[in-house]
């Protein structure tokens, strides 16, 4: 593995570094904006009429495995490899990246914990996403200029990865916790999944930890002691194994950076999520609850 980059950067960090023109080889930018259909956004739209100079556009629904029936399903080693390194990633780029949700931070923590997953520590969040950065008046723009290709090897850890084996063995094993970071109305079965014959729940013995709740309302990632508050409040031990899971994977890794912020840096992801577990899992272990009557 290469040197481990600094979790996260400012928007007045990564403005000097653009405003040098340091955004190369040795520095690439990604949006990686994804949206839900519910929200009625067109990242790839948005990304053509504005961006962050010298960003490029990294696909999620794309970078996947396209063969599986489930969403946001893993690529092999080589897919990634090839999919970044046509985004001008090499082995010694620093990759800096964040998407342009309301939120602050959605699905940008997904594409940080892919890099690090397939052996690539150098990749950084940007702080407050594309929110902080109009917010502060730093340059956007709509001109995109096609990074030239990079070599780039991809080996995957693959110990950070649960499987739905896994989370079915754990259930009575309980060897690890599992954080959902869906909404509470989902979670509890009081609301509809996005996904249609999907319905909402929990897997058995999860905890509830919304992925926004680890953010402050300007969309800045919470301080590690406020982020500790946070996991201890929700019943989640720091000091023993912990699993992201959420609908489809993606918001599932706002647990892992939050976990990393910690000092606890090896929380793993079911990437499945849900949608899989919905879909798998026999009934008794599909925790769905029933709206309490007015």
């Amino acid at each position: 593995m290469g040197l481990q980059a600094q979790t996260l950067v400012s928007a007045k960090w990564l403005a000097n570094m653009v405003n040098r023109n340091l955004v190369g080889p040795g520095l690439r930018i990604l949006d990686t904006s994804w949206y839900l259909p519910m929200m009625n956004r067109d990242a790839k739209k948005e990304f053509a009429e504005t961006h962050i100079p010298g960003a490029s556009f990294f696909d999620i629904d794309k970078c996947s495995d396209r063969t599986s029936k489930f969403d946001h399903t893993l690529p092999n080693e080589q897919f990634f490899a090839d999919y970044v390194g046509n985004l001008g990633i090499g082995k010694d780029s620093h990759v800096v990246v964040y998407d342009a949700s309301d939120f602050g931070a959605f699905s940008c923590t997904r594409v940080w914990w892919m890099f690090r997953l397939f052996g690539h520590p150098q990749v950084s969040v940007l702080n407050g996403g594309f929110r902080d950065w109009v917010k502060r008046g730093h340059p956007t723009t709509a001109t995109y200029s096609r990074p030239e290709a990079a070599r780039f090897t991809a080996t995957m850890e693959r110990s950070w990865v649960k499987s739905f084996e896994d989370m079915t063995k754990n259930i009575n094993r309980q060897q690890f916790q599992v954080v959902d970071v869906r909404p509470r109305e989902r979670f509890l079965g009081w609301e509809p999944e996005p996904r249609e014959g999907v319905k909402p729940g929990h897997i058995p013995g999860s905890k509830c930890m919304p992925f926004w709740e680890f953010l402050d309302k300007d969309g800045m990632m919470l301080s590690p002691e406020k982020l500790k508050e946070f996991f201890e409040q929700s019943q989640i031990d720091l000091h023993k194994p912990v699993c992201g899971s959420c609908g489809s994977g993606v918001t599932a890794c706002h647990v892992v950076l939050a976990a990393h912020l910690c000092g606890a840096p090896w929380a793993t992801v079911y990437v499945g999520s849900w949608y899989e577990w919905f879909t798998k899992a026999p009934p008794e272990h599909v925790a769905t609850v029933v709206k309490p009557e007015i």
